[in-house]
């Protein structure tokens, strides 16, 4: 069985690799995110009852947000792949902020059951990384490789860093 960070990437490059088929001189960019808690691995919730018990297991809690994506160009044969791990820690949670959050329907359609950009960034007491990822798309990384590649430009002369 693979690791949930190698799970992830093959799901991102299974998503790019047909699309980069069909538009051979385009960049394709996939992505694959999943939430991970207690070395359980949280997709979508199909219920509300699965929604409940996600939310209520993250309540108060630590965990990792784990997004491979695959990005692909077919005409220059170049092909990368990588995961990218944020840590999230969620408030703890009471059992009406779990209900009241459920029936917005946010949450049927995110790994882990919730949204960080949406109204579920309420649930959130810190992260530990890239917040992009764990909106789904690790954009930071994306544009880094993208501009190495000559995919894209800079549009300003000046870099910034960071420790």
């Amino acid at each position: 069985m693979s690791s949930p960070h190698d799970l992830v990437r093959t799901l991102a490059v299974e998503k790019a690799r047909p699309i980069s088929e069909k538009y051979e001189e385009s960049w394709v960019i996939g992505a694959d995110t999943i939430v991970l808690i207690d070395n359980t691995i949280l997709g979508k919730p199909n219920s509300t009852n699965e929604a409940r018990d996600m939310l209520k297991r993250l309540s108060g809690r630590n965990h990792r947000v784990l997004t491979g994506y695959a990005i692909r160009c077919k005409s220059k044969d170049r092909y990368f792949s990588e995961t990218v791990e944020t840590k999230v820690c969620f408030k703890k949670l009471t059992d009406i902020e779990i209900e009241w959050y459920i029936h917005t329907e946010e949450p049927f359609d995110k790994a882990g059951g919730y949204a960080i950009q949406g109204l579920g960034m309420f649930l959130v007491r810190r992260i530990n990384g890239s917040y992009t990822n764990v909106v789904g798309l690790p954009v930071c990384e994306i544009i880094e490789f993208l501009l190495k590649e000559g995919a894209i430009q800079h549009m300003g002369g000046r870099k910034d860093k960071c420790g």
